[in-house]
């Protein structure tokens, strides 16, 4: 099973040291983040008296790419992409900013559980972004696979309380209370249709939708012995890098920004590896393969220190 080990990574960091270089913030994604959050309070206030037919159609094709994007960027800003690892508490402000347009309190989350997607790849309890075994077997049709992708924004979310519980944080809960008191100031300047748009933007744009093609193209197993893959396509341009998986997760203190570099710098680690050439047909074949579902993924088992190591 391919699992790139710290000998391989050490060979590039020893042969290229301008990757080194690489692990600095990004100091556009703040400023990004503050034109995405801009763009979707423009986008309330022009949906407040639009039709509903018309707000779930925005919703989809603009918001949802909006919203999508803002969650990507909160990937990145919680690997201290913004400011750098020692400037932790404006990261996590940035996130919890680029929260607002989502319409549910999220990032705080995420940064608590990403770190064990990163340090137990695949690890059974420990990685929430490993389907449970009632989703692998109970989604295993195309019609259920469909729906599957459809309800992704539920299962991200729940997953984590069911797989790997954690006791909820300081930063969670004020997370949540800004959150909630953004929604509210949305209710009462222009009401509800902006809140339900916002939500139909993370619901939709998370759900079936193009750019939520790279939620498969990551980690599941369209190759036997390859787990991880990478996507070098356009959708990268509004997704803060993030189909660059394999170089992500080679290096995940380099920001998005630089990942194309790490492969322009060393392309002899990544030109030869399998790759996704387009998300749509990822899901494409992620619902019409028999041989890819929620099963098709890689599960480790990790003994911890508390199990006696």
């Amino acid at each position: 099973m391919e699992n790139r080990t710290a000998p391989l990574l050490a060979s590039t960091w020893t042969k290229y040291p301008a990757i080194k270089a690489l692990m600095r913030p990004d100091p556009s994604l703040k400023w990004m983040v503050l034109v995405l959050v801009l763009a979707q309070l423009l986008a309330c206030w022009l949906v407040r008296r639009l039709a509903w037919r018309w707000l779930l159609f925005w919703a989809y094709t603009l918001g949802g790419c909006v919203n999508h994007s803002l969650t990507l960027a909160i990937h990145d800003i919680s690997h201290n992409a913004a400011f750098g690892t020692g400037c932790a508490a404006r990261n996590r402000w940035l996130a919890v900013f680029a929260n607002l347009p989502v319409g549910v309190p999220y990032a705080a989350s995420f940064k608590k559980y990403h770190v064990d997607h990163h340090r137990y790849l695949g690890g059974d309890g420990l990685d929430v972004d490993v389907p449970t075994r009632l989703e692998g077997w109970f989604f295993c049709t195309p019609a259920r696979k469909l729906l599957w992708l459809v309800l992704q924004p539920f299962f991200y979310s729940l997953r984590p309380l069911c797989v790997h519980p954690k006791a909820v944080t300081r930063m969670e809960v004020l997370n949540a209370l800004v959150q909630l008191a953004a929604d509210i100031a949305i209710f009462a300047l222009w009401g509800l249709k902006p809140v339900v748009y916002l939500l139909a933007s993370s619901f939709l744009g998370l759900g079936l939708h193009p750019i939520s093609g790279h939620f498969v193209a990551e980690h599941y197993m369209f190759l036997k012995g390859h787990e991880t893959y990478s996507y070098y396509g356009p959708l990268n341009w509004i997704t803060f890098n993030v189909g660059y998986h394999m170089e992500h997760h080679d290096f995940p203190s380099i920001p998005g920004c630089n990942l194309p570099l790490v492969r322009k710098i060393a392309p002899e680690y990544y030109d030869h590896l399998p790759q996704h050439y387009s998300w749509v047909r990822v899901l494409w074949d992620f619902v019409f393969q028999d041989s890819l579902g929620p099963y098709a993924r890689v599960k480790r088992v990790y003994r911890l220190a508390k199990d006696g190591l």
